[in-house]
């Protein structure tokens, strides 16, 4: 399988001296998802965890719901012409009477480290193959998550914290699963923000985890549509990003009662929907 880093050489200047010397930088390769044996997306990613990637990008696809939706990922083998595998194809089989939405049909689909949907029928989408509603008094108890700003403030330096490979080379995003009280449950890297919170629902999905309905997703980078939908297909209530939601992601969560923060630096926050969930003063609930 692809090596998570790879070493390059670089002519490094500091102080106006020049030197050469051998750079570790994160890898990126392709990684095509099959569906049944039938090519159907394209994504850039950072290998390892690609069964969990294939397996979650499918949840926010609306083809699968759960465990039992799944019937096995296997890497497709003789990817190349002379029959080696490049560890860079994934079929995904469902499992017998699973009903596929259309939207996953003959889409060949081509996603990069930045893209997304846009206008409201990304909206009606969503609504439309929705799975877990939002609702984060299921898990064993009726008493709805309500998130204090100072213990949101330290989940981003938590996230950095735990980011192994980011420390050798600086070019990755990351994504977080958290408790309501701030417990780190999982963490995942990818050269795509999307890729790392497919792999945080791919994995929950394995194990029989959703919906993720008494977590905070937390994200490295800016809040997109395409992270809003992720976080609602999986039944999560709460996205936080350390920088800015785009207007759709807002939207996306307004309608679907999904609590939105962003730039999550330091004490400061911005609340853009699902002020409920937050353990907010008399005077900001009314101002």
């Amino acid at each position: 399988m692809g090596r998570v880093t790879e070493r390059r050489r670089v002519i490094r200047i500091r102080d106006g001296r020049a030197s050469v010397r051998p750079d570790t930088l994160v890898a990126e390769e392709p990684l095509e998802i099959r569906l049944n044996g039938k090519p159907l997306a394209i994504t850039m990613r950072t290998p390892g965890d690609d069964f969990a990637l294939a397996a979650g990008f499918l949840v926010s696809e609306g083809v699968l719901a759960s465990a039992d939706d799944l019937s096995n990922i296997v890497y497709c083998a003789g990817a190349m012409v002379d029959g080696s595998n490049t560890y860079n194809v994934v079929d995904v089989v469902t499992a017998p009477g699973v009903q596929l939405p259309d939207i996953t049909l003959e889409r060949n689909v081509y996603t990069t480290s930045s893209c997304g949907l846009c206008g409201k029928a990304s909206l009606d989408a969503v609504r439309t193959t929705a799975r877990h509603p939002i609702d984060d008094t299921l898990g064993g108890t009726r008493e709805p998550l309500c998130l204090e700003p100072e213990l949101l403030a330290e989940l981003p330096e938590r996230l950095r914290a735990a980011q192994r490979v980011f420390d050798r080379t600086g070019g990755l995003h990351a994504a977080a699963l958290f408790t309501a009280d701030g417990e780190l449950l999982d963490i995942r890297e990818d050269v795509g923000r999307h890729n790392a919170v497919d792999k945080l629902v791919g994995r929950a999905l394995q194990s029989g985890s959703l919906p993720l309905s008494r977590s905070v997703l937390l994200v490295s980078g800016r809040a997109s549509f395409e992270l809003a939908q992720k976080a609602v297909m999986a039944g999560i209530p709460v996205l936080a990003a350390v920088s800015a939601p785009s207007s759709l992601a807002v939207d996306l969560a307004a309608e679907s009662g999904l609590t939105l923060v962003g730039f999550l630096r330091g004490s400061s926050m911005n609340v853009y929907a699902g002020e409920q969930r937050m353990a907010l003063g008399a005077s900001a609930a009314q101002g």
